[in-house]
């Protein structure tokens, strides 16, 4: 039996003035997708639990498998598994964004999508003038960094850090960690940053090519390593995951799967989505379960671009979708499943996440419904299938309907 996961991350929204009043899953052309929905089961699934935070780390987690109010210890500590750090018990660990403030207003939470030269830049130069002892900083993916505090004697465990990409327009001032004494040396390396990149050639050329400049740093996602049982002690079955984002490759190095290097991986619409697939499909031979995350469509959200959102999710259908499951019908006939869903809502009209369950389809041997539904945000919820606690839904998804 295999099994596929295909997340299109922050897809799911509620219908757009720009879509004609559609959502982007019902203004996609998407018959892969949507065929496979017919054949198999469709409902929804509430990926955030009642008290937590909605964003990838949990929710992505969640639909893994593992209860975040369980092993969800923060986000930083994830991604800072997937770049290779070493992280010790008493460490602490902070996610580090390039972001642009411009009147004191929060204006883009990855500095206009810095690109990965200029961010090395930035921070190499930024690391000789931050001088916090015991606190070093990585250099991450594009516009994500991370802060690692090896002191062992600052409490973060009271720190409120504020995601980036929660603030869009927001006042920056409004929004800087607090909570503890220790908040302190975050709201001055924000402020020294300030300073700092103002007259750093790197933004310089970026205002002068019209592009955003990185104005600050931004500190969040605080946390310590986590304690998490393997995928395969936990539901028997060897993993790979394919994606672009250090979270997800973070929560797949710490519950035992294998990440899959693919070429042309991108956060963003340029993503090579014919590899993604083309990769899956290979690793399917070795794995019992594989997952392809793409994340375009949540990056499209956050930049309220409804028609990029869905194109990313027209492409998934095309080059992923589509692909897999006809590899997986010549090479495993009837011996297969296919998940498909979000990791949670990314709202256009806000560039927010959102906490609404997500809608989910499920196809493959022992999936049967009596209904015909469509892979819509209203068809899911008019199923009677709505999975209350977002990490039952992998069990749900490997057992039932199966005999043991």
């Amino acid at each position: 039996m295999k099994y596929v996961i295909i997340i299109p991350d922050g897809a799911a929204d509620y219908p757009l003035k720009e879509l004609e009043g559609k959502t982007a899953f019902e203004a996609a052309n998407k018959p892969h997708t949507d065929k496979m929905a017919r054949a198999g089961r469709v409902g929804t699934v509430a990926t955030t639990p009642d008290g937590m935070p909605c964003g990838s780390d949990v929710c992505s987690m969640s639909l893994l498998g593992y209860d975040p109010m369980v092993y969800h210890t923060g986000r930083a500590p994830l991604e800072a598994q997937a770049l290779g750090i070493e992280l010790g018990e008493n460490d602490w660990i902070f996610r580090v964004n390039f972001v642009t403030v411009i009147d004191g207003l929060m204006q883009d939470h990855s500095a206009g999508h810095i690109s990965e030269i200029e961010a090395a830049g930035l921070l190499k130069d930024f690391k000789e003038v931050f001088n916090v002892e015991d606190m070093v900083l990585h250099q991450g993916v594009s516009y994500r960094n991370i802060m690692v505090d090896k002191s062992g004697t600052r409490d973060w465990s009271k720190l409120i850090s504020i995601p980036p990409h929660d603030i869009p327009g927001e006042e920056m001032r409004l929004n800087l960690p607090v909570g503890t004494p220790n908040a302190g040396v975050l709201q001055q390396m924000i402020a020294d940053s300030q300073v700092f990149f103002e007259s750093h050639e790197i933004n310089l050329t970026r205002k002068e090519m019209g592009e955003l400049p990185a104005t600050h740093v931004w500190p969040w996602g605080q946390g310590t390593r986590p304690n998490m049982p393997s995928f395969k002690e936990k539901y028997g079955l060897k993993g790979a995951m394919i994606t672009a984002v250090d979270l997800l490759a973070g929560i797949s190095s710490f519950i035992g799967w294998d990440r899959l290097d693919v070429p042309g991986q991108t956060s963003y619409h340029d993503n090579n989505y014919a590899a993604s697939g083309e990769y899956a499909i290979k690793a399917i031979d070795d794995y019992d379960i594989v997952c392809v995350h793409i994340e375009a469509p949540d990056e499209a959200s956050h930049s309220a671009d409804a028609h990029t959102k869905v194109a990313a999710i027209e492409a998934m259908d095309q080059h992923v979708v589509g692909p897999i499951l006809k590899a997986l019908e010549e090479k495993y006939p009837g011996d297969y499943r296919v998940l498909y869903l979000p990791d949670h809502y990314t709202r256009v009209e806000t560039r927010k996440h959102d906490a609404t369950p997500v809608p989910f389809a499920m196809f493959g041997r022992g999936v049967v419904s009596s209904v015909e539904r469509l892979m819509t945000e209203a068809e899911a919820n008019a199923s009677d299938l709505q999975i209350e606690y977002g990490h039952e839904l992998m069990e749900f998804f490997i057992k039932s309907g199966l005999k043991q």
